[in-house]
């Protein structure tokens, strides 16, 4: 399982409108190929920062499956237009076993 990081900054006073738009795009990243789930939090030190993470079962069900696809514009005309800057996505491997 992979999990995908994307620190998101929302352009200040259109939180409320991205929080409506990404309640709508749950349903279009959820349905991709390899994904188990996505959730999206507010940061509580910045309420125009939020955190999307997104369990993929590799990199390319993301990269190569769900970011070309149809799909992903959707998801993409949803919820990029209230980013004030680009967002940072990166991917996390396995948790670190426990000793």
């Amino acid at each position: 399982m992979i999990i995908e990081h994307a620190l998101l900054e929302v352009t200040p006073g259109r939180e409320s409108d991205f929080e409506i738009a990404m309640g709508k795009a749950f349903a279009i990243i959820e349905g991709a190929a390899g994904c188990h789930g996505a959730s999206v939090r507010r940061q509580h030190e910045d309420s125009s920062t939020y955190l999307l993470v997104v369990k993929w079962e590799t990199v390319a069900d993301h990269m190569d499956g769900f970011r070309p696809s149809a799909a992903y514009e959707e998801w993409r005309q949803l919820t990029h237009p209230f980013y004030a800057t680009a967002p940072r996505v990166t991917h996390f491997l396995e948790p670190i076993a426990r000793s």
